[in-house]
């Protein structure tokens, strides 16, 4: 079983996020970057895949030259080679060119299975995996929280729900998106850490996909961010003093907000 797993160098959850005022993406170089969570149970998953059934685990990313470290840290966790695609021409691009970017470099792997998070934090699309079967012309198994393979023929998951979950299967190769429920993810041991540093990495330009960079970036996305505001100061509250008339006090403030 070969097995490509997408992931993403995403703003830690906890920094404080802002967009970048000059073009009005999302400022990535101000704050700490992880790999996008829910990639971390992708990778998880494909290298349980792997211990069952053998074959390897492809990582695949796009994004600025820092998105290394994610990338060393899949390879940390047990995956055994890497793609990173990275070029100045990419920044600012939205989810439908970066899913013909990655769909390119999957294209010149070899695989079985391809899987990826259900969503990124930063974004909150979950559209990558739809993506990506469209693109590549595959069929798509999303929200899995339960997966089955048996080589050379099919995958059969269980989709969450909001009642329980539905079985689905397809045939191979398929497209597979994952919750935070399928399994808990590895931590990446000393050995693992020293191992990464010598496992392949490819590093691949829009040239070397193919690809004109006028069909990617910020100016040919999609989807713009067209103006933001930061949120306001947090302001004190209100104090009402209840003397017999608390609740018309507090009814008179709700109506003038028109709440009421």
């Amino acid at each position: 079983m070969n097995i490509v797993v997408c992931v993403k160098q995403v703003p830690d959850t906890w920094a404080e996020r802002s967009l970048n005022p000059s073009d009005k993406t999302l400022d990535r170089a101000s704050v700490d970057t992880v790999m996008n969570e829910i990639d971390e149970y992708a990778v998880e998953e494909a290298l349980r895949i792997k211990e069952a059934h053998g074959g390897e685990v492809t990582i695949v990313t796009m994004g600025p030259e820092r998105a290394t470290e994610t990338v060393r840290k899949a390879l940390s966790m047990g995956a055994d080679k890497a793609v990173h695609i990275t070029d100045p021409a990419l920044h600012g691009s939205c989810a439908v060119q970066t899913s013909d970017v990655l769909a390119k470099a999957i294209s010149t792997l070899s695989y079985d299975l391809i899987i990826v998070g259900s969503e990124a934090t930063d974004s909150r699309l979950s559209l990558m995996a739809a993506l990506l079967a469209e693109r590549l012309g595959l069929p798509q198994l999303s929200f899995a929280r339960k997966v089955e393979v048996e080589p050379g023929s099919k995958a059969t998951i269980e989709r969450v729900t909001e009642g329980g979950y539905d079985k689905v299967e397809a045939s191979l190769p398929a497209v597979i998106s994952v919750v935070e429920k399928i399994n808990e993810p590895r931590y990446p041991s000393f050995k693992g850490i020293m191992a990464a540093k010598s496992k392949p990495l490819t590093t691949l330009s829009t040239a070397d996909l193919g690809l004109d960079p006028s069909t990617v970036g910020l100016a040919n996305a999609t989807s713009a961010v067209e103006d933001f505001q930061n949120r306001p100061p947090r302001t004190s509250g209100e104090i009402v003093k209840d003397e017999g008339d608390g609740g018309a006090k507090v009814a008179q403030f709700l109506a003038a907000q028109k709440l009421i």
